[in-house]
């Protein structure tokens, strides 16, 4: 496994970074322990100092993520029977996956957009997708959106605090992630208040 991290900061000021962004987004997409946004926060502070270019760097990784995206929905889609057969009526997980068919079915376009934020949560969402057969011309649009936002807000939030923090790239580095965590904060708040409404409103 390579250092992403490391190997991005050496391509700073190579093309070849833009093929290193898609291949850790991509791989992120279903694989949790890839570090794709320390990579992509790095590729943004070096866009304020002009190392790389902003608009590559989103683009690069709205790429990579919207094809990593499909992975599990393709993974889903090929094993979802089997998949289903093992979750008997009454499990936990049956519950989960009954309860994820419901979401995606009454609002999957939020739930393939927010879950995006959610490391954990856009694999299950994502994959469930697959399972449950979600039409795929709605998946891919809502995998868009999200993925062009994810990407925007991870690069720029890199980018931001390279502008203002350009003398010191471990500050820079401190505030693109706090940014990063305080949107993907916001999306759940979001997300909570709105279950909340809905339990009421019953």
């Amino acid at each position: 496994m390579p250092d992403w991290i490391n190997l991005a900061e050496s391509l700073m000021e190579s093309p070849v970074l833009y093929a290193v962004l898609i291949a850790v987004s991509l791989l992120d997409s279903f694989l949790p322990l890839i570090p794709s946004e320390p990579v992509v926060i790095l590729a943004g502070i070096a866009g304020a100092t002009g190392q790389t270019n902003i608009l590559l760097v989103i683009a690069a990784t709205t790429v990579g993520a919207f094809l990593g995206d499909l992975v599990p929905y393709s993974i889903g889609r090929l094993v979802g029977e089997r998949v289903i057969e093992r979750l008997p009526v009454g499990t936990k997980r049956r519950t989960a996956y009954d309860w994820f068919e419901r979401e995606l079915e009454l609002r999957g376009g939020f739930v393939l957009v927010s879950t995006r934020f959610i490391p954990v949560g856009r694999y299950l969402a994502t994959g469930t997708a697959g399972v449950v057969r979600y039409p795929l011309r709605k998946f891919m649009l809502y995998v868009a959106i999200s993925t062009a936002t994810w990407s925007a807000y991870t690069a720029l939030s890199g980018y931001l605090g390279g502008v203002f923090f350009q003398e010191n790239t471990l500050l820079a580095v401190a505030v693109g992630v706090g940014l990063a965590f305080a949107v993907t904060g916001t999306v759940e708040l979001a997300r909570y208040v709105r279950r909340r409404r809905l339990r009421l409103g019953n």
